[in-house]
Order: structure tokens, then C-alpha cells, then sequence
């Protein structure tokens, strides 16, 4: 299948962080933003090898994947957006009213022509083929239209990636867009989901995991270079692919066999439902002697909550519930 990861691949869930002081209420979105010239201004950022310095917020930005899109929702950013692209999935439904309230480009990624149409100062990508040079959208071709951009950490990371670049990649944005207090609120948040799962997992003795994304041929799976290894770690688990350097790859099946994982978790996206993939994995004759398909022991994450965007937090809680049922009784 064509991945929105490598390509990269078709993405998915990531869980909005809430304000955690002035009387905010759990799950709740934070007011909309006004874009500021004031303080804090100019700031200049490096991101991925391009160095940018803003002088004011952007007011017309243009998100092009899920997670990047919810970011800027949890920032409370809509009003500064004149566009948005490319759902895996549902947006969750703290974030709906504000999301309806942009207008969608396109199903996918949208043409030059579209994404120019909605006369952006800054777009904002999840994924490396956000700013594909083939379909005419590379970062350079946006500067040289006077737009600014700005790719998510993930793509390009410097290190490993886990939830330390998700903060790193919170406080940058409310930084470009003049809300870095808000930006602190939603960290802090982060860190308390998992400060709650890492006291609830205590002494845990960790259960092998395999990740199972797509494929029939080979397995499409999470390597140990992605904010998925670190999720897994997170949650009292061991990706079992961990040695794969990079954040997806394929893996024969043989190989998930040799290495006999206690759960495999199902990433969930696209046209095939869990459903389908659990009975595909359930009849693959390389699998029936694999502890996890023996027992029928499987895991279920959104696609979109398994990449760095501020729903990663509630998969790492949802994946512990999954593996370690116990601790969260």
C-alpha cells in the first residue's frame, strides 16, 4: 500500500491537550487566539534546515495533516487558519466546532493552484510529502511565493524521537503564532497523562509488542526511530522491531514469528477495518504458533494518535489500559 510515512503513510489520532489552570475543565478547547505583533516578536526558528523569522503571527495558515491540524486546535488557533487537508480520521469532538469553521482544500494534499488560492502566509506539514517538489509544493517554491512553512519534527528529527520532541514541537508553534503561554498549558497537560500511566504502571514487567500497520505480503511496522517506539515503551510495552532504524518498515512475517509477540497492536486507518486485518493476521499460516495470535491477544490505536500531535499522550494511556488491564482496574 502507498504510506504517507515513507511517502509517509496514510495517518493517524492525536489526543488534544487541554488548559491546565484558570479553571479549565478537562477536554476542553482553549478560547481562539488573535494573532500578536506584540511580544515575543520577531522569532526565529530553525526547523529542518530552513531558518524562518517571523515578525508577526501568521494569519492565513494552511495545515496539510491530521495531527498538525489538531495542534493548532488545541492552541485554540483557528481564526488564524485559512485552510486545512488531509484527515485520516475523525477529529475529535472537542475539536469539532473549531475545525468546521475552516475551510477544507482537500480530501488529500491539495494542488499548488488550491493550496495558493487560499492565500497563505504559512503552511504547516505533518509528513515530507506535505511539501513534495514533484507536485510542485516543496518549502522552496512556497518561499519564493512569500509563504512561510514549517514541518512537523517527526520528519526530520535530530535524535530519537519521543515525547520530549512533541513539547519541543507544542512550545515552537505557540511560539510562531504568539501563544507560548498556551503552549505551556498544553505541555503541562501532556506531562500529566503520563506522569498518571507511568504511577499506574510501576514495576510493570513489560509485554513484547509487534505492530501490526498494513500488508499482506510483508508487514508494514513500526521501527524504533518513530514516536511509536517510545509510545510503546511508555506503555509498558517492548516494540519488538525497535532494531529497525527507522520510524516504519517491512518485516516478513517469518521474522514476527521468530520473534513471538505477546500482543500485536493494530493501527487503525484507511478502507481495511480492524476487523479485516485481525482475521487476515488471525489465517496467516506463518503466524499459528505466535503467542499473540494463539491467544488472540490484539491491541487497537488510531493511526492519527501514533505520530507526534498532541492525541499521542492518550494513546500511550490507551495502549496501557490494553496491555496491562490490571494496573487500571
Amino acid at each position: 500500500m502507498t504510506s504517507r510515512r515513507s511517502l509517509p503513510l496514510a495517518l493517524l489520532l492525536i489526543f488534544g491537550l487541554v488548559a491546565g489552570c484558570g479553571g479549565a475543565q478537562p477536554g476542553a478547547s482553549p478560547p481562539p487566539a488573535t494573532p500578536s505583533t506584540g511580544t515575543g516578536f520577531p522569532v526565529t526558528v530553525t526547523n529542518c534546515g530552513v531558518t524562518t523569522t517571523y515578525r508577526q503571527a501568521p494569519r492565513r495558515a494552511v495545515t496539510m495533516n491530521q495531527h498538525v491540524t489538531e495542534i493548532m486546535l488545541a492552541l485554540g488557533l483557528e481564526r488564524s487558519m485559512a485552510g486545512t487537508a488531509y484527515l485520516d480520521d475523525r477529529i475529535p469532538p472537542r475539536y469539532e466546532a473549531a475545525y468546521r469553521s475552516i475551510k477544507v482544500l482537500a480530501e488529500e494534499y491539495p494542488s499548488y493552484e488550491a493550496l495558493l488560492s487560499a492565500e497563505p502566509d504559512f503552511v504547516y506539514g505533518g509528513f515530507t510529502s506535505a511539501f513534495d517538489d514533484q507536485e510542485g509544493r516543496s518549502r522552496r517554491t512556497l518561499a519564493e511565493a512569500g509563504i512561510d512553512s514549517y514541518l512537523s519534527l517527526e520528519a526530520c528529527p535530530s535524535g530519537p524521537v519521543t515525547m520530549d520532541l512533541l513539547e519541543e514541537e507544542i512550545r515552537t508553534i505557540g511560539r510562531v503564532f504568539g501563544v507560548p503561554e498556551r503552549a505551556e498549558q498544553r505541555v503541562a497537560e501532556l506531562r500529566g497523562v503520563l506522569e498518571g500511566v507511568r504511577a499506574k504502571l510501576g514495576g510493570v514487567e513489560p509485554v513484547k509488542v509487534f505492530v501490526y500497520d498494513s500488508g499482506d505480503k510483508t508487514a508494514f511496522t513500526a521501527g524504533g526511530a518513530g514516536i511509536g517506539n517510545d509510545l510503546i515503551s511508555r506503555a509498558g510495552g517492548v516494540n519488538l522491531f525497535a532494531d529497525l532504524a527507522k520510524a516504519f518498515g517491512d518485516v516478513s512475517f517469518e521474522q514476527v514469528a521468530e520473534r513471538a509477540p505477546d500482543v500485536i497492536v493494530i493501527y487503525d486507518y484507511g478502507d481495511q477495518t480492524v476487523a479485516d486485518k485481525k482475521r487476515f493476521l488471525l489465517a496467516n499460516p506463518a503466524l499459528k504458533d505466535v503467542p499473540a495470535v494463539k491467544e488472540q491477544r490484539f491491541a487497537v490505536l488510531p493511526l492519527s494518535s501514533t505520530v507526534l500531535g498532541v492525541r499521542a499522550p492518550e494513546a500511550v494511556e490507551s495502549l496501557a489500559r490494553q496491555l496491562h488491564p490490571d494496573h487500571f482496574a
